[in-house]
């Protein structure tokens, strides 16, 4: 189940603290006059990936009720877990016991800081799902990919926090666990972080 697109909107801010590995939420109230950092003019602006992820994973059909649309899976492990397919999920009547599902997710975070005026801070989202035609094996593949950009309000170099606010207003204080950006950013400047997520499902028949 997806996130609202505010909730995913700070909780992906509040990982990325201007693209470290993690970081630690100071405070959620106004922030304080801005400061000025004329320094970072010059310096090239911080962009990148913080992570990519794939998962791959096999499990088997142990028991599926048409009626219901519940199919338990039974993983390499031997636990089983129980799902339920909505009527996204076509041809579902071909599914039998001793099928294979396999399932591949993907995700990944990047960052990019910019200039006043090159973006608009707020929150976008885009997705795409296809599915597989009629008499198909069941098949299902699906993307979303959730913009967020919002505007650097305050930098404390000595505390190593930034203040970012979103096109709502809310501000957030985060801590850069490199602190080393703060040198190249300045308040005003905006920061544009994308979130890929990927999913593909497919059901293969065992080898006779």
């Amino acid at each position: 189940m997806y996130m609202s697109k505010s909730q995913r909107a700070w909780t992906i801010v509040l990982c990325v603290a201007l693209a470290a590995t993690g970081c630690a939420e100071v405070s959620t109230q106004a922030p304080p006059a801005p400061k000025t950092a004329s320094t970072a003019a010059a310096q090239p602006l911080p962009s990148g990936t913080v992570g990519t992820n794939m998962v791959t994973a096999t499990a088997r059909v142990k028991a599926i009720d048409q009626q219901t649309r519940r199919v338990t899976l039974e993983r390499a492990d031997g636990s089983e877990v129980t799902l339920y397919a909505d009527d996204t999920v076509r041809n579902l009547p071909q599914v039998k016991a001793g099928d294979e599902v396999k399932a591949s997710y993907y995700e990944s975070l990047a960052y990019e800081v910019k200039k006043p005026g090159t973006a608009t801070p707020g929150v976008t989202v885009a997705e795409e799902a296809a599915r597989a035609k009629p008499g198909e094996q069941p098949a299902g593949a699906g993307a979303r990919v959730t913009t967020i950009v919002a505007t650097i309000t305050g930098i404390d170099k000595a505390a190593g926090t930034v203040t970012l606010q979103g096109s709502t207003g809310r501000a957030t204080t985060i801590k850069a666990r490199d602190p080393r950006n703060l040198e190249r950013v300045a308040v005003g400047d905006l920061v544009e972080i994308t979130y890929t997520e990927a999913v593909a499902v497919s059901v293969e028949k065992p080898a006779k």
